[in-house]
């Protein structure tokens, strides 16, 4: 589903700087978080539509993001076990079945690629939490399952978190 484009980590790091540096990030807020044994690790609240990242002093930096249509929602513990900067997207089977107008391969940085500037694949299924070409579906029930984030807030929580942060998606 997912394509590398070959890019490697100190490579990656670089060119997310300067995305950062070209695009202001938005959206974004620190608000209190007080649950027990989330530090470092990411919670989606798909009934709010948001993204935490937890951090370590009982507060989180809140996104917003687009969730999973109904039908097509998920809750779970998982984790990130890839990062990609510009990645090739292939449609899976239900989107493809849905949509077969679509090509089987839509390179990464074109214009008609879903996932924006960057995506982070989750262990255990076809989701990813990634960037969109659509940024009006965001704060919406939109996706096939996939968490979808402004491409600047996207850009600002790739370079916060590693391969191996844990994900939590509650409905």
């Amino acid at each position: 589903m997912f394509g590398n484009r070959g890019f490697g980590r100190g490579v990656v790091g670089a060119l997310t700087v300067g995305l950062l540096a070209a695009a202001p990030v938005q959206a974004r807020e620190v608000v209190p978080f007080n649950e027990p044994g989330l530090a470092g690790s990411l919670v989606v609240r798909t009934s709010e539509r948001r993204l935490y990242l937890v951090n370590w002093d009982g507060t989180a930096i809140r996104y917003p993001v687009a969730v999973g249509k109904p039908g097509k929602q998920w809750a779970g513990r998982t984790e990130i076990d890839g990062k990609y900067f510009q990645p090739d997207w292939s449609p899976p089977s239900d989107v493809k079945r849905d949509h077969p107008h679509l090509p089987n391969l839509i390179r990464g940085g074109t214009r008609g690629n879903p996932m924006g500037v960057a995506a982070m694949t989750l262990r255990g299924g076809e989701y990813a939490i990634h960037g969109t070409n659509k940024p009006s579906s965001i704060g919406t029930f939109a996706s096939y399952g996939c968490i979808r984030m402004y491409n600047q807030d996207i850009s600002d929580l790739f370079q916060r978190v590693s391969v191996g942060t844990q994900v939590y998606v509650t409905r």
